[in-house]
């Protein structure tokens, strides 16, 4: 059995993998999913990756998923605890030294975002509109449950300090990306990784938030990474 740690993107809610956490643990597996300390003025990285290492506790077999802004907390963790395997999904991914606020102009996220908008034939609106950004793919009763909730809170600290690592932690690291997500495009993400991380990336079927458009198909790919990783 392994454990699966699921670490949330911005805003920093658990809630966000409740489709995909009975799926893996239908498979065998123990599933925690955590929530990050993302209203807290106070609570920066290493905070987050605290309160990480604190949900994994003495759990072992770790498989460490990393959603979006996720990507900056998951490796450190990976300093302080074993994990069998890091699985970066939709992800950012950092350097040592950039900041949150400064990857996005260092990546060119948002030219990216607007040439994948303009070969679908659509507009980026001026005011950003999380509908049509994360939830296009996203079940509409699902989506109706996101938007009944209240919106989830994201200081500003994290964004603000440099990232603290030197390097990439040695841990096996894999990159899943959804090919439809709108907000960091498929290619920009095989781009970012090749530059920064060295390895190819995985795609599968999906938006931002394929955990949950799609959780059953997540899940499986995340098995294969899995059983892949352990076969080495």
């Amino acid at each position: 059995m392994a454990t699966y740690v699921l670490i949330p993107g911005a805003g920093g809610q658990a809630w966000y993998w409740h489709r995909l956490v009975p799926e893996l643990q239908g498979q065998g597996h123990d599933a925690v999913a955590v929530d990050l300390p993302a209203g807290d003025d106070s609570a920066g990285l290493r905070r987050y990756a605290d309160t990480v290492v604190e949900a994994i506790g003495g759990r072992t077999g770790v498989i460490l998923v990393a959603q979006s802004m996720g990507g900056f907390t998951a490796p450190l963790v990976c300093e302080r605890v074993p994990v069998d395997l890091l699985v970066m999904l939709n992800a950012m991914v950092p350097i040592p030294g950039e900041s949150g606020g400064a990857w996005w102009e260092n990546t060119g996220q948002a030219q990216a975002m607007a040439d994948q908008a303009a070969r679908e034939g659509r507009t980026v609106s001026v005011d950003f509109d999380p509908k049509e950004a994360f939830f296009h793919d996203v079940p509409p009763d699902v989506t109706a449950e996101a938007f009944s909730r209240p919106e989830p809170p994201q200081s500003a600290t994290p964004f603000a300090e440099p990232w603290p690592l030197d390097a990439w932690p040695s841990t096996p690291t894999v990159f899943l990306q959804g090919r439809h997500d709108r907000f960091f495009p498929l290619e920009f993400q095989r781009r970012v990784v090749r530059e920064r991380l060295g390895i190819p990336v995985d795609d599968m079927p999906g938006g931002h938030l394929v955990a949950l458009s799609r959780p059953k198909e997540l899940a499986a790919r995340l098995e294969a990474h899995r059983i892949r990783t352990a076969s080495l």
